[in-house]
């Protein structure tokens, strides 16, 4: 790493399918460090420590995918050496192959990681590692929708839902954040680990920004109830979807389908990635967070709706499938819901200031309940 007192480069990278808040959101978290704590308590900045600048495979500007103009500092071969190259998260199909489709930017990140730098993606950014061969047989994370474009393209790779950072390789010189603003803590983390931990909270207080570390595991079982080509299946898919409280939901897809039990569990498991009553699980699940953000039921009563009829089981598995409790699962995603319900009889001054009290009093709930089932 470099010495606490010497000047750290820090290239962004920039494709023309970038994100531009993060792309720009990065900038200004890179170029704080040192500088902007001192400015807000004295008035006066103090001595900037990282140096933020855009590298792209040309200096040409161009349109980012949100349509904001991108002019970057520096193409590939001019560029100073980075002690830190970041990828922010692009738009590609997920599940997609973008072979050949980067191979300037893949071999640009290959040729700075052997040179010692360390490189970070955020979001779906962490394909680019996989194009420049960094990622075979490593632990990865990436946005719970592109989950497929690491595990289909790329060899050995081992997608960590769980985390919000997965660091990898020689030295752990790769680090990968998962979700769409997961750049923020890919920064923090960056900025405590090159300049220094106290150097990242300023920062953090700076920006009020909060660490995401209950990685994406809320989220990613959407990807497994997409609906499939297999018309079959799919038929089966669209009963279950309105039919997911029935007793024994899997033997009554098997007779709809018309076909052998065996086939049945083959057939919707090449279909779908899921044996069928883990299919049924999941889809449960998604109805009871749904449940759980948007109404006021008693927990045992939408484990019911959700056909479980022992609430107990239906707690272990959904803390097996988000990392949380039916209970805390409600109180971090509850609030705006919660907010909003108390909030509807104020004009519209009254409603900023209901939703700022309320949104403060459950994340005082939520620390004094930490631990608590």
């Amino acid at each position: 790493m470099p010495a606490s007192n010497s000047r750290i480069n820090v290239a962004i990278l920039a494709v023309p399918e970038v994100t531009a808040s993060a792309l720009y959101g990065m900038f200004d978290l890179f170029s704080s460090p040192g500088r902007d704590w001192s400015f807000i308590v004295t008035g006066e900045a103090g001595e900037q420590r990282m140096y933020p600048y855009i590298a792209a495979r040309t200096r040409k500007r161009f349109l980012a995918a949100n349509g904001i103009w991108v002019k970057p500092d520096y193409d590939f071969k001019s560029c100073p050496k980075p002690d830190i190259v970041c990828i922010p998260d692009f738009f590609v199909n997920p599940g997609d192959s973008i072979a050949g489709s980067y191979d300037p930017e893949a071999g640009w990140l290959k040729q700075s990681h052997a040179n010692g730098a360390m490189l970070a993606s955020a979001c779906s950014g962490a394909v680019l590692l996989g194009e420049a061969g960094l990622l075979t047989d490593c632990e990865a994370t990436i946005h719970w929708g592109y989950v497929a474009t690491l595990t289909n393209n790329y060899p050995g790779v081992k997608v960590r839902m769980d985390r919000s950072l997965v660091l990898s390789g020689e030295a752990q010189r790769i680090v990968m954040a998962g979700g769409g603003s997961s750049w923020q803590d890919l920064a923090l983390y960056l900025i405590a680990r090159f300049v220094g931990l106290k150097e990242a909270m300023e920062v953090a207080k700076v920006y009020m920004l909060q660490w995401h570390d209950m990685g994406q595991q809320p989220f990613a079982s959407l990807m497994s109830l997409r609906q499939t080509t297999d018309a079959v299946i799919n038929r089966c898919q669209e009963w279950l979807a309105m039919n997911y409280k029935t007793r024994a939901p899997v033997a009554a897809m098997i007779a709809r389908s018309g076909l052998p039990e065996r086939s049945f569990i083959r057939r919707f498991a090449k279909a779908t990635g899921m044996k069928p009553l883990d299919y049924v699980h999941a889809l449960r699940l998604e109805e009871a967070k749904q449940m759980l953000e948007t109404t006021d039921m008693r927990i045992e009563a939408i484990a019911n709706e959700a056909g479980y009829e022992d609430t107990s089981f239906f707690g272990r598995l959904f803390r097996r499938s988000t990392g949380l409790s039916p209970a805390h699962y409600r109180l971090r995603f509850g609030s705006l819901h919660q907010a909003l319900n108390t909030t509807k009889k104020f004009d519209e001054t009254d409603l900023r200031v209901e939703i700022e009290s309320a949104t403060g009093l459950i994340a005082v709930v939520e620390d004094a309940t930490k631990g608590v089932d």
